[in-house]
């Protein structure tokens, strides 16, 4: 949606970098992302357009932002997933709210599974890339916000606890940022579940050096001032990389294959068979309700 609040006068460069943004939400909105403004940063470094530092980054989102205010650049392009509005639902009818509540309907797909599986992902402004593959799964998934909180971290336990109790075995799939802190992440969760008694299978999906070599991601200085920078340089240099800068579509390929290899495909289909039925006998129940409805409309006007 492109709305025109103010008028700005624009230089080649800002010209130049409003329309290679077009073109990047283009691209990223006909496979059905909405990217933040650092995964649109990212797109540009990747290519080879602006230079991977913070002065470059601010300068970015300076231009993006007088684009959108000057009508150049689509308010619906750019996403801030961390500052969300929250409100009461509402419906036309009770035929409605029957049409919403079959719309959110679910029974737990993995009950009959041999495989509880969750995944965690380092970045909140992250989460929505995830969100769609875990959603179409039925798999959990959760936001860490850099290293997990102590009180995260055991309710997780707990959760995992009765899942363990129902004999299923544990899968934690994390991704996170290949730096000193993000790659200790994944040893933290593991360690945090260990100090609650909970021994489980973790798996850290991204971001790893194979996939770095494979897909060249604009590398970032290391900060020196972590505490765990020592040990990352002896062992990956002192160079990192940032998760957001992979394709969203790379990222979700990566968790459906993991998800789709713990998942038993004939107990699945037992699932849908019953999730099914008990469609159906929702579908009744909104007949119902509209033959109701038009009954006492029909009332009203006697």
């Amino acid at each position: 949606m492109l709305i025109q609040y103010e008028k700005k006068r624009f230089n080649k460069d800002s010209i130049d970098k409003i329309e290679k943004a077009n073109e990047i939400i283009g691209d990223y909105s006909q496979r059905g992302y909405i990217l933040t403004l650092r995964q649109l940063y990212y797109q540009f470094v990747s290519k080879g357009f602006i230079p991977n530092n913070n002065r470059a980054y601010k300068a970015l989102g300076n231009v993006i932002s007088n684009g959108r205010l000057a009508g150049l650049i689509s308010w619906n392009a750019i996403v801030d997933r961390t500052r969300r509005f929250n409100s009461n639902s509402h419906w036309a009818n009770p035929s409605a709210v029957l049409q919403s509540a079959k719309d959110s309907y679910a029974i737990d797909m993995w009950e009959n599974q041999p495989n509880h599986v969750e995944v965690w992902i380092e970045k909140e402004a992250l989460v929505d890339v995830i969100a769609r593959v875990c959603s179409n799964l039925d798999v959990m998934y959760f936001a860490c916000r850099g290293f997990v909180s102590q009180s995260a971290a055991w309710r997780a336990a707990r959760r995992v606890r009765e899942k363990r109790y129902d004999g299923k075995h544990i899968h934690i799939l994390h991704l996170g940022d290949h730096d000193p802190s993000g790659i200790d992440m994944t040893r933290d969760i593991e360690a945090r579940f260990e100090v609650f008694g909970e021994r489980i299978s973790m798996n850290r999906l991204a971001l790893n050096m194979d996939q770095i070599r494979e897909l060249n991601p604009p590398p970032n200085p290391a900060k020196g001032t972590d505490a765990r920078y020592g040990s990352y340089v002896e062992e990956f240099g002192d160079e990192c990389w940032e998760l957001d800068a992979l394709d969203p579509d790379y990222i979700n390929e990566l968790v459906e294959n993991e998800i789709l290899n713990l998942r038993d495909p004939d107990l699945y289909d037992e699932m849908q068979a019953k999730l099914d039925r008990h469609n159906e006998i929702l579908d009744k129940a909104i007949t119902e309700a509209d033959r109701m409805i038009y009954e006492g409309e029909d009332n009203d006007d006697d």
